[in-house]
């Protein structure tokens, strides 16, 4: 995880000649508060709850135990990569990630790509193809892809791969709808 994590981390920045740096292609997305702590809508919450509020990825404690990933982003190819590395507590079938997880960490990366290409967004359909079991503790990669935009509604897919990308564990395709955050706090 570490190594794809610099490689990523690398392309987000270009050295240029005389050692001075200039930003890339890509950038490492925020983990906590993003949504709620930025959100317009989010004015209607409590500055302590914001200040609490986590992506629900994030909600145990325990390092290492849960969800472990990273999103980095490409704009101009209108793409992310997801570096997802499942803990212990996410077991499904013995010695592997469970269904719901995948599901989830999937929704989480589509979702990201939606949200920062069209704005705040809402899942409509996740339609996912499991084709072959994530062991616990192993990394993978989530490539991300936008397909197409209608009007309000945000077309992505992903494949879900062994981190040397020679497996494929999960393929899905979503659809988003963009909506106004007022709706959700009651605007």
């Amino acid at each position: 995880m570490q190594r794809l994590y610099e490689y990523y981390s690398s392309l987000c920045e270009n050295e240029m000649e005389g050692g001075e740096k200039k930003a890339g292609g890509w950038g490492r997305l925020p983990s906590y508060n993003r949504t709620l702590k930025y959100a317009a809508g989010g004015k209607c919450l409590s500055k302590m709850l914001k200040e609490k509020a986590r992506l629900f990825t994030r909600n145990t404690e325990e390092q290492g135990a849960a969800f472990e990933y990273v999103v980095f982003m490409n704009k101009s190819e209108k793409r992310c990569v997801c570096i997802f590395q499942a803990g212990h507590l996410l077991e499904g079938p013995p010695g592997n990630v469970h269904g719901g997880a995948i599901a989830t960490i999937i929704d989480t990366s589509l979702g990201t790509l939606a949200g920062y290409l069209s704005g705040i967004v809402m899942t409509a359909n996740l339609s996912i193809n499991y084709c072959s079991p994530i062991p616990l503790g192993s990394v993978v990669l989530i490539n991300s892809v936008l397909d197409k935009v209608e009007g309000r509604k945000t077309f992505v897919s992903c494949q879900v791969t062994s981190s040397d990308g020679s497996k494929l564990h999960t393929e899905a395709t979503g659809l988003f709808i963009s909506i106004n955050v007022g709706h959700l706090f009651g605007g």
